[in-house]
């Protein structure tokens, strides 16, 4: 079974990092999920605020669990908000479905993991951590 390597979390937080930077956002968190949630690689930027890493990995969160993008999520949760509460509460408040979190996937679709990033607007997280997958040499799927 294929697994996300350190090397390869620290590529897409580094690149996602310094893609913020090119975009001139706000002082970004960014943080790699392994397939099963667990917390491999985290950066949050000088000046980013205190949050950024624990939205970051509600973003991340979410996005692995669910298999689905924190866009999906957020979409899914606008027409089943009740479900997505109760999904939050279950998980102890760790799911947060905003967007700026990407699903992982190796080149045979394989989900490794999930990136999620805070500090700029969903968008701009988002961007930011599937230009890190992909120059990682990962698939980054942000699908809606």
């Amino acid at each position: 079974m294929a697994q996300l390597t350190l090397k390869q979390a620290n590529t897409i937080v580094e690149k996602a990092l310094a893609k913020a930077r090119e975009m001139k956002i706000k002082p970004l968190g960014v943080v790699v999920l392994d397939a099963g949630g667990h917390l491999v690689a985290a950066q949050r930027e000088d000046g980013a605020s205190m949050f950024r890493l624990d939205v970051a990995t509600g973003k991340a969160w979410g996005a692995v669990g669910m298999g689905a993008s924190s866009r999906a999520l957020g979409n899914r949760a606008k027409a089943n908000p009740n479900f997505f509460l109760s999904l939050a509460a279950t998980s102890g408040g760790k799911f947060l479905p905003q967007t700026g979190a990407v699903v992982i996937k190796d080149q045979q679709g394989n989900i490794l993991g999930a990136a999620g990033a805070s500090g700029g607007t969903g968008d701009e997280d988002e961007a930011c951590c599937a230009y890190g997958v992909e120059q990682a040499g990962l698939t980054a799927d942000a699908s809606a």
